[in-house]
């Protein structure tokens, strides 16, 4: 099959460069506005990688399309590639805001055609499997999860001006995949903010520390944080604590963590310094099971309506920082 990337930054590199590793995938096409990156893009991902001078000219001839644009521009492409008739996997958010979301859920869905939204931890393999142990019950009832997101490195001063900020860049991962996990709806968040990292936070209305604490109509709750310093390396860790087990995801010899005690692990001298270093499993997967979708083969395991809960509490956290005071989420 060929399969269509527009948009060639960061993140659209690496999804080009790990289709272009999967037998199923013929050829990766490229697609980006910025004059000559197609080109060099498509040098850098190798033979199955062929250059495309327009978006339609790529969606004619795709089976599948994965969209890496800027945030603004991707209502557009979606909308395009579904009247095309083309499978589409979106990285998030699927729009930048939760009415333009509800306008292209519905928009998406008036077609039945797959539309993938990019939320990574759905297709990390540790993740799946704690998925898997909850769905099938022999972990037990869901009492409490416990999240940190934490980057090595703070973004630069041009990214948090653009980033949509700390809540929903980094947070909604964690807003997305924590409700999947416990397969609950959260009724009520509270979430608290900081700048403590540099002042350029500050100074676009942003944070560069956040804590939220979710409560869900069955009870249980979650503690989820996210930072934008970690001195020892990127940290993306999850506990889920059951009535039949205490699970852990990102948990193992990489972990940037020091233990006090004396005989508790040590900190690796590899521990982890990206996101796309401590997720490449997640990445790779997500792209061998979006092949599976575009042939018919796989159920989307990260659906448009789905994007519609995170962004609801992550605009719930938003507010709840703001105001000092908890926030009821409406779904």
């Amino acid at each position: 099959m060929k399969i269509g990337v527009v948009g060639l930054g960061r993140i659209g590199l690496m999804h080009a460069t790990n289709l272009a590793t999967l037998d199923a995938v013929e050829a990766v096409l490229l697609y980006d506005p910025v004059t000559g990156k197609s080109a060099e893009a498509a040098g850098a991902v190798g033979t199955k990688a062929r250059s495309v001078a327009d978006p339609d000219a790529l969606l004619s001839d795709s089976d599948g399309v994965l969209v890496a644009t800027p945030t603004g521009s991707h209502p557009d492409i979606v909308r395009r590639a579904i009247s095309a008739d083309t499978p589409v996997l979106c990285e998030k958010p699927l729009a930048g805001s939760l009415a333009e979301t509800e306008s292209l859920v519905v928009d998406i869905e008036a077609t039945g055609l797959p539309v993938v939204v990019g939320f990574h931890r759905r297709f990390d393999p540790a993740t799946v499997e704690v998925y898997r142990r909850l769905r099938s019950g022999e972990a037990g009832r869901v009492y409490l999860v416990r999240a940190v997101c934490n980057d090595a490195d703070p973004p630069p001063p041009e990214f948090i001006a653009s980033s949509g900020g700390l809540v929903k860049d980094c947070l909604i991962h964690d807003l997305d995949a924590v409700p999947w996990l416990v397969g609950d709806e959260v009724e009520e968040v509270y979430a608290s903010g900081s700048v403590l990292v540099n002042s350029s936070f500050a100074e676009v209305g942003d944070w560069d520390n956040v804590v939220a604490t979710l409560r869900f109509a069955g009870g249980a709750h979650a503690l989820l944080s996210a930072g934008r310093h970690d001195p020892v390396g990127y940290d993306c860790r999850t506990e889920v604590f059951t009535s039949a087990d205490s699970l852990g995801i990102g948990v193992d010899a990489r972990t940037p963590l020091h233990s006090a005690e004396p005989d508790g692990p040590r900190l690796s001298p590899n521990a982890y310094s990206s996101f796309q270093e401590r997720y490449r499993p997640a990445y790779l997967n997500e792209m061998r099971v979006f092949t599976e979708i575009v042939a018919g083969k796989a159920s989307n395991p990260s659906p448009a309506r789905d994007s519609l809960t995170s962004l609801r509490l992550a605009e719930a956290c938003e507010e709840s920082a703001r105001a000092g005071k908890p926030v009821r989420v409406g779904q």
